[in-house]
């Protein structure tokens, strides 16, 4: 099974302002099926709260700062995002909670499926259970 890794994306530095950027597959170990985005999050407000049984995530941090603390049914570790130059790949089957948004955080995720709710584990014990059959 895939484990979550911080991929360094290129960094093209430039005196009127630097880019970066990534491919798929270049830089993405999936094709782009869906892109969306979080903002506005509320001081001390979460997302995320659940696991994907296929989909497969990457997620920057665009501007500011968040947290993802991610579980894979028997260990928990947390990675902080906070430059638009790396982000985070997260398999199927792990646990995601994004927290501790700074002002005016933009978090940035792209997946390998479009949305489908019944991909969705929201419940943690049905998480656990699976992944831990898996």
């Amino acid at each position: 099974m895939k484990k979550p890794e911080l991929i360094n994306l290129p960094k093209i530095v430039d005196p009127r302002g630097n880019l970066s950027f990534f491919e798929s597959p270049r830089q993405l170990p999936f094709e782009i099926a869906r892109t969306y985005w979080i903002y506005n999050v509320p001081g001390g407000e979460n997302r995320g709260s659940h696991a994907f049984k296929e989909q497969q995530e990457f997620i920057i941090a665009l501007s500011g700062s968040f947290d993802i603390v991610l579980h894979d049914g028997s260990e928990e570790v947390k990675f902080s995002l906070n430059r638009s130059y790396y982000g985070l790949f997260i398999p199927r089957l792990y646990w995601r909670r994004l927290e501790n948004f700074s002002t005016n955080a933009l978090a940035l995720i792209v997946s390998d499926k479009h949305f489908d709710e019944k991909d969705y584990i929201r419940d943690f014990e049905k998480f656990k259970k699976l992944r831990n059959e898996q």
